[in-house]
């Protein structure tokens, strides 16, 4: 289950997802949020019922945003609350939420785990000031260290996001951040690549010659750096952008999506995945919250998943993922290319020859030219 929230404090310079500011919205609020979540929850459970879908409960819930802990605690226990109502979750189950270093205290924390979430994700991006001014980030990065030892004291799970590649970002800064990060000791980290969106202000940015281009070198020396510091703090890289301190403290709710599981997106614009089915909510909370109220679907379109494009959407997330990718699933060309990809040190050698496709370090750096030498027909 996947629950979105859309509010955010400030909107970042580089990011473009569907989020808004106070400012943006117009006969949506904050304070009803939890109860159009709720809504929209019985209505999922009617529609899952009168599909024939068999019943099964909740493996993992991830709340993101937007700044899920821009409502209150109690919010999210509650909506947490409906969803353990209506479908159960399995025990063990991981809960996460989203947060910034700056939208929770201790009590939050406290508030939450005693409500069922085991792990939080804090949004830390960077430790260096000038970095996170280009990102149009507000949080201290002195606060980071803070929050994850509140975490840790009430008994959650922690993992932090990172940012490189930022403009004007040196690889002396990446490496504070990674200082910092480490010196936290989070059971888990995510690092990306800096992906200039077009339409964000930074693209803007860019085009006007405030700030430079992204240089793809200096992303891989980042992204080479961040792999040998983590490996050496005992990190294991289990996805392309996403390192844990074993595998009891991967991101099950991520490996569902790379994996091809069914899951339900809640709120506005989710996306979810059922028995082959994707579909999707309308974007913004304002008709979103109309044709909750009004008990009408939220869902603003759907698509049927032919068996080749489940095919190549398994290759493409599959492959990034460590254990990778088994042969059978490509095509004969698709295997031919193997080969290929081996001599050129992309590929594990070992683990090919056994089955699967493993990428080495040099082919995670070039991981889109091996999939469309994988997918030679396909793309």
């Amino acid at each position: 289950m996947y629950v979105h929230v859309p509010f955010c404090r400030v909107r970042c310079g580089y990011c473009d997802f569907n989020t808004y500011t106070a400012e943006e919205l117009r006969g949506a609020k904050r304070s009803d949020y939890a109860s159009l979540a709720q809504r929209e929850l019985g209505f999922a459970q009617r529609v899952l019922t009168a599909s024939g879908v068999p019943d099964r409960p909740v493996s993992t819930v991830f709340f993101g945003g937007g700044t899920p802990t821009l409502l209150p605690a109690d919010d999210l226990v509650r909506v947490l609350g409906t969803i353990r109502d209506q479908w159960d979750i399995v025990e063990g189950a991981e809960v996460t939420t989203e947060a910034n270093p700056d939208s929770v205290d201790r009590a939050y924390l406290q508030t939450l785990k005693d409500g069922g979430f085991n792990r939080v994700s804090f949004g830390m991006q960077s430790a260096v000031p000038h970095v996170l001014a280009t990102l149009d980030r507000t949080h201290n990065p002195e606060r980071v260290p803070l929050v994850v030892e509140w975490a840790r004291e009430v008994g959650l799970q922690v993992s932090l996001d990172l940012i490189y590649g930022t403009p004007g970002e040196s690889l002396d800064d990446w490496s504070a951040s990674l200082d910092m990060a480490l010196q936290c000791a989070p059971d888990h980290l995510s690092a990306y690549a800096l992906i200039v969106e077009e339409g964000t202000k930074l693209a803007g940015q860019i085009r006007r010659g405030v700030y430079p281009e992204p240089d793809d070198d200096l992303h891989a020396d980042m992204y080479e750096l961040a792999d040998a510091r983590l490996r050496e703090a005992g990190y294991d890289w289990y996805e392309l952008s996403n390192w844990a301190k074993g595998p009891e403290f991967e991101s099950k709710h991520n490996r569902s999506y790379w994996t091809g599981e069914d899951w339900w997106g809640v709120g506005p614009g989710a996306h979810s995945h059922i028995g082959g089915v994707r579909f999707w909510n309308v974007k913004h909370p304002s008709p979103y919250a109309d044709r909750v109220n009004q008990e009408i679907s939220p869902a603003a379109g759907r698509e049927i998943l032919d068996a080749e494009t489940r095919r190549v959407e398994s290759v493409l997330l599959r492959v990034r993922l460590a254990e990778g990718l088994p042969t059978n699933e490509l095509t004969a060309d698709g295997r031919k290319a193997v080969a290929g990809l081996i001599a050129d040190e992309l590929v594990d050698p070992a683990t090919a020859f056994a089955g699967r496709v493993v990428l080495t370090l040099r082919g995670r750096l070039l991981a889109d030219a091996v999939v469309h030498r994988l997918l030679p027909l396909s793309l």
